[in-house]
């Protein structure tokens, strides 16, 4: 069961119309310059937004030896208990999941199930890994094209783990989104030939989601 003393970290106002629950993805910890850069701009926008970490995380912070990420039931429990941990906080603040990468994809294979138990509105992914980088065929697409509860996927559009011409050919739910970041590598980077910066791609990527959550909640 998660606890408060589980490893996160709080942003935006106690009185925010909802939460939005992130992890991080698989190799870089919930304090990254990129998820520092989507909580605090969504903080400024007005949400609440509390950030996790999996277990293998906090030990590599604890000890500062590398680790690989927990097998997917595993990463899986430790979602569950995060949302267990706020809606037991908070159960009529309205909840949405969601996370870099790797924590983007635990969020949105849980995402119906936790709909249906603890009433999360919405999933929120940043930078799919629809495939390993270099294996366009080994796709991680199957409940996608099966989900219900709205879902928003921002992917850079020159990300190795799924290209925009290769993502716009696969079948996904009507519930799934996709929102493109212009020139954006897995974490957003744009080219030095778009003349667009990193943090205009990461205030895009906000400002995307942003106009996702409002638009669940007002139904």
């Amino acid at each position: 069961m998660g606890t408060s003393s589980d490893p996160r970290l709080i942003d935006g106002p106690d009185d925010a119309p909802a939460t939005v629950l992130l992890a991080h993805g698989a190799g870089a910890p919930m304090d990254s310059p990129f998820m520092a850069a989507i909580a605090g701009g969504l903080a400024g926008a007005g949400w609440r937004v509390v950030r996790f970490e999996f277990g293998y995380m906090a030990r590599m912070r604890e000890t500062g030896c590398r680790q690989g990420p927990e097998r997917m039931p595993v990463l899986q429990e430790a979602f569950r208990q995060q949302v267990r941990l706020e809606t037991g906080e908070s159960p009529q603040r309205p909840l949405f999941i969601g996370g870099k990468s790797m924590g983007g994809r635990v969020a949105s294979l849980l995402v119906d199930d936790l709909a249906a138990s603890d009433g999360v509105r919405g999933c929120l992914c940043l930078g799919y890994p629809f495939h390993p980088p270099g294996k366009p065929l080994q796709l991680r697409t199957e409940h996608l094209a099966a989900l219900h509860t709205p879902t928003l996927i921002l992917q850079g559009e020159r990300d190795t783990f799924g290209r925009r011409e290769e993502v716009e050919t696969y079948s996904l739910s009507p519930a799934v989104q996709l929102g493109w970041i212009p020139s954006g590598d897995h974490s957003f980077k744009p080219t030095r030939s778009s003349g667009l910066s990193e943090a205009e791609n990461w205030a895009t990527a906000v400002a995307w989601s942003d106009g996702f959550l409002r638009g669940v909640l007002k139904g």
